[in-house]
């Protein structure tokens, strides 16, 4: 045990150059709730949650897109509770034309029990869907480093 303690995330901020659009998706797409939102010039932002505990925050200051040649986060992984859900969101996520990284769910390198769907928001910030058993998962897109580094 550290000095800290024990240590959980608490919920995520992502920064976004269009509130209005990132909520539609994050809402409207990927079902969370919005909890609470700021909408005074020069400081939009949105808090988004499930069963009433926050989850993700959004800030409306970004001038620009995702960039993944930046410090900074790396992608943003939702764990859901089957492969039957990982599946609905991915059909859901389709309808609405959202950017792939791979076709279908894949596992997370070769041999791994755990899948998922890889994907980008409007801004381009990399995000993943996946649970820790998918069976009939297809086969990891890259064999030399998992499948959520480098999309």
């Amino acid at each position: 045990m550290t000095a800290i303690g024990t240590l959980r995330t608490g919920h995520i901020g992502l920064n976004v150059t269009d509130l209005e659009r990132s909520l539609t998706f994050y809402g409207d797409v990927l079902g969370f709730d919005l909890i609470a939102e700021g909408k005074e010039e020069g400081r939009r932002y949105a808090l988004l949650g499930q069963g009433g505990q926050l989850v993700l925050t959004l800030w409306q200051q970004a001038e620009a897109g995702y960039d993944s040649g930046r410090a900074g986060l790396h992608h943003l992984a939702f764990e859901a509770e089957s492969i039957e859900r990982v599946r609905a969101a991915e059909a859901a996520l389709k309808a609405r034309d959202v950017s792939f990284a791979y076709e279908g769910v894949v596992a997370h390198r070769e041999g791994s029990a755990s899948a998922g769907i890889f994907f980008h928001d409007p801004d381009g910030t990399r995000l993943e869907i996946y649970t820790p058993e998918a069976p009939d998962a297809s086969e990891a897109p890259v064999e030399s480093a998992p499948t959520c580094g480098f999309f």
